[in-house]
């Protein structure tokens, strides 16, 4: 369906306001599917992006700054998601023998095989992705690269 029709809107301010609108509500319909991918693990897209930061340097532990920089929610407070995962088992937390201020976060063996258990799922859901080709996904991304700035 067309933006339109899904938010029932016919007119806009122009072409830059409906593409705002648009990424909003797309970006919207992503979380939300993702958030139902995650719920029966009971972890949140930003707990799952947290657990997939230490996973890209296991076996290295990770300090919690270098999370923080890493996380595509920069609004997350990454000490509490942290802390949560630890409840859950899925990180394991150290005092940095370096600097005892900071503190070392890694993934455990629970935390791997959850990530391997949503890798295949991930996949499924990626599928509902391909409306566009290859090379659609490919130009979008450079556009909101570009949007943002960063080309």
């Amino acid at each position: 369906m067309s933006i339109e029709t899904d938010i029932k809107q016919s007119k806009f301010r122009n072409a830059y306001h409906k593409m705002a609108l648009n990424l909003i509500y797309t970006t919207s319909w992503l979380a939300n599917s993702q958030a139902c991918l995650l719920k029966p693990y009971d972890l949140t897209t930003q707990q799952y992006n947290v657990l997939r930061i230490l996973r890209g340097q296991h076996p290295n532990p990770v300090r919690v700054n270098d999370i923080i920089e890493r996380m595509m929610d920069k609004m997350s407070n990454a000490s509490r998601l942290v802390d949560k995962l630890l409840v859950k088992g899925l990180v394991r937390r150290t005092e940095c023998p370096h600097d005892r201020r900071a503190v070392d976060v890694i993934i455990t063996t629970e935390g791997l095989k959850i990530l391997a258990e949503l890798d295949e799922m991930q996949g499924e859901w990626e599928q509902k992705l391909q409306n566009v080709t290859e090379e659609e996904a490919s130009l979008l991304s450079d556009l909101l690269d570009k949007l943002r700035g960063s080309v």
